[in-house]
């Protein structure tokens, strides 16, 4: 769940739900490691890149 994560990764519920939408501008390696570690994927299993018109 979300609340596990966030115990996890050390990161707000708001800010995990930023992440989730899509709506975060950015995002710091070290959260990205800390995420990937805590659910045992790599960052291309989060991570997709859409190209902008």
């Amino acid at each position: 769940s979300l609340n596990e994560l966030s115990e996890k990764v050390e990161l707000t519920l708001s800010n995990l739900s930023i992440l989730k939408t899509g709506k975060a501008k950015a995002i710091r390696f070290s959260t990205l490691e800390s995420i990937c570690k805590a659910l045992n994927c790599q960052p291309a299993d989060l991570l997709e890149y859409v190209e902008e018109a």
